[in-house]
């Protein structure tokens, strides 16, 4: 009687402390503002060392709300900042702080955001640095020596299953990885905690410890083994759940697992409250709340089978806002994956940091590794899109799951949370809206028209990728297609580009186009007039790999009730004046896409074409002096302009003269507004910009 009116006590007592903490984040957050000990103007620094990550040429430091980056110009230097640069030493540095930006492509990971969720608020661009101070602590000492053995070794999975370092792992290997739903393997989280602290109570008990000692001794190591991997929010909430159980069952204070993951959630929003914003806290939480849940309201014993499909629904909802797709059997690649990382990859892992010459064995077991999840990247991947889930789309996701798991009626809301599954998937289906984005691609071209679910991408955008040295060469190198434009199409619901329209066969216009086509599905390309040059040709061959219909020099093209027109004039003698020119009207709204053709094309057009106040013009060649002449800008009266301009540009573009041109018409420029988004709903013109 007296156990149960403990539990019921302590029931109340932490819904209470869950209100409180509620109330404390919305004062928190609502006058909470990031402000920075650092002036902006401030360019000599004297800072600690606490973190820091190398990738290829790139060095990224942590310090006190801080996050330092340089380049490494040689390869001797960097080898100097391994052998003499260790964490917790105190640099002299000379460097410009600079505001992060925002993301300029809707629903891409917002940088500035980021690090303003771990109190940052400027980054320091470092063009030279001197070691002035070693560290003196014993402590950081030892985290070092650690660090140097596994630099030593160098193998990758060990920066992640000792350090917390996934971005290690080579790039290739870990899209498979995440294409089989298999990433959360490779970040520190309660799964390592769990079996690092059953072996180490295993080894105590065989010792004959008494469980108080071995309490103690297995939350020291915990604790230290969380400090080697910079107190991840995985990590504290899966220590501090640990240490809270363990005095729970030693004093038997009788209070319920789930109040447990209670007070651990109130504690680290104590100690603080932006991690509220962190992915890992999030997941963590979210997987080991409804496990707990589950173990409460079923306690038959759960097959690996149940917590794998526990675990996959529970993080759903945060897997498809993070990259918009889902592998719907990743649960079953648990099956396999998550005992081998248990307890084969992650103790042999351990095992090398003591015995560096057993390396040979980790590098059989992550090889075999790779292998498997390349196969199943091709057998077992049944990965859907889904669009981005706005907040109420989530809680009722969430209080399905709930009623599924608390409620006798478990076939009725099974059934119910799959037809809510089915309807975020179809849900882009429905939307009637016409939208128009102007994608920031830096110095180049994007435009993605959808129209009642027909998508049409008029250039692909492309940066030319200079030839690194190997040691510069960097384990996830950004990808404008793959980390930024189609993560972008998937968030809007599109699941394939019925037209890739090339405009002309400049790498600024279709660079990403090949890589486009092997990474989403593209139904038909259309090229323009004159002759293929030598990277188009290139996208024809992948596209006759891949069966893709093309076509070339086209007068029109139906969209359902709406044509896009291609204003063809003559050939010309240069691939810019033979770009593909579109005019289209959508809902009454006059949209003109230039390409980058020049003027003489301007003056075809407008003889031949009687086109006039236009609404939408797409502004040829970047805003360059060799289009956009003063007579074909005001023969069109543009309403509304858009330069597709790369930010402090080595063309000078947008031109001054070709501004002056476009004076009585509203423009919008990519370098500084972002991606650009015109909305046509219901006959009005809705226009937003993703300002960096």
């Amino acid at each position: 009687m007296l156990k149960l009116r403990k539990i019921l006590l302590y029931d109340k007592l932490f819904y209470i402390l869950l209100l409180i903490t509620f109330l404390y984040l919305l004062v928190y957050f609502f006058l909470f503002e990031v402000k920075s000990k650092y002036d902006i103007n401030e360019n000599h620094f004297i800072l600690k060392v606490n973190n820091y990550n190398i990738d290829g040429d790139k060095l990224t430091l942590s310090f006190d709300n801080l996050v330092g980056i340089y380049y490494f110009e040689l390869e001797h230097e960097r080898i100097d900042f391994i052998n003499n640069i260790k964490l917790g030493d105190t640099l002299e540095i000379t460097g410009n702080l600079n505001i992060p930006n925002n993301n300029t492509v809707p629903n891409t990971i917002n940088y500035k955001k980021y690090l303003e969720h771990k109190k940052i608020k400027y980054i320091l661009r470092i063009k030279k640095f001197k070691k002035i101070k070693n560290n003196n602590n014993l402590i950081i000492k030892t985290k070092n020596k650690i660090y140097k053995r596994i630099d030593s070794i160098n193998n990758e999975y060990l920066y992640a299953f000792i350090l917390g370092k996934s971005s290690y792992i080579n790039g290739e290997s870990y899209n498979n990885y995440k294409i089989n739903g298999i990433t959360h393997l490779f970040a520190l989280s309660g799964l390592h905690v769990s079996l690092l602290s059953s072996f180490i109570m295993y080894i105590l008990n065989k010792l004959k410890i008494n469980e108080l000692k071995s309490f103690v001794i297995t939350s020291v190591c915990l604790i230290f083994f969380s400090f080697i991997a910079s107190f991840t929010p995985s990590i504290l909430r899966a220590t501090i759940f640990f240490i809270l159980t363990q005095i729970n069952n030693i004093y038997y204070f009788y209070i319920k697992p789930i109040n447990l993951l209670y007070l651990t959630f109130i504690i680290l929003l104590i100690i603080n409250p932006n991690y509220l914003f962190d992915t890992g806290f999030i997941l963590s939480f979210c997987i080991t709340f409804f496990i707990i849940l589950s173990n409460e309201k079923v306690k038959e014993k759960k097959s690996i089978l149940k917590i794998s499909l526990i675990s996959f629904l529970a993080s759903f909802p945060i897997i498809i806002n993070m990259s918009y797709e889902i592998n719907i059997i990743g649960f079953i690649n648990n099956l396999f994956f998550i005992p081998y990382v248990t307890y084969i990859v992650f103790p042999v892992s351990l095992f090398v940091l003591a015995f560096q010459k057993s390396n040979i064995v980790l590098v059989f077991f992550t090889k075999l590794m790779e292998g498997i999840s390349n196969i199943s990247t091709k057998v077992f991947n049944i990965s859907l899109c889904f669009s981005h889930m706005s907040i109420s789309l989530i809680i009722i996701y969430y209080i399905l799951l709930v009623l599924i798991i608390c409620n006798d009626k478990k076939k009725t809301y099974n059934i119910v949370l799959l037809f809510f599954i089915v309807f975020l998937y179809i849900k882009p289906v429905f939307n009637r809206t016409i939208n128009v984005y102007y994608n920031d691609v830096g110095q180049g071209d994007s435009t993605l028209i959808v129209i009642k679910n027909k998508n049409i991408l008029i250039d692909t955008g492309g940066r030319i990728k200079v030839k690194k040295s190997k040691w510069k060469e960097r384990n996830r190198d950004y990808d404008l297609m793959k980390s930024s434009l189609i993560p972008f199409y998937k968030s809007i619901g599109l699941k394939k580009i019925n037209y890739l329209i090339i405009t002309h066969g400049d790498y600024d216009h279709m660079g990403e186009a090949i890589n486009l086509v092997n990474s989403f599905k593209v139904e038909k390309v259309i090229f323009n007039c004159g002759p293929f040059n030598d990277l188009e040709k290139e996208l024809i061959k992948v596209l006759d790999k891949k069966k893709i219909k093309y076509c070339s020099c086209i007068k029109e093209l139906n969209i359902d009730s709406n044509k896009l027109y291609f204003l063809q004039t003559k050939d010309y003698d240069n691939e810019n004046d033979n770009s593909n020119v579109i005019y289209t009207e959508l809902s009454g709204y006059k949209f003109l896409f230039m390409g980058d053709a020049g003027i003489d094309k301007e003056k075809d057009v407008i003889n031949k074409y009687n086109i006039y106040d236009v609404d939408v013009l797409k502004v040829g060649h970047h805003g360059s002096k060799t289009s956009s002449g003063k007579e074909f800008i005001n023969e069109i009266n543009p309403k509304y302009s858009i330069i597709s301009v790369g930010k402090n540009n080595r063309y000078g573009h947008p031109n001054k003269e070709v501004l002056n041109n476009l004076d009585n018409s509203k423009i919008y420029r990519t370098d500084w507004d972002g991606s650009i988004t015109f909305k046509i709903k219901n006959n009005k013109l809705e226009i937003k910009t993703c300002i960096p």
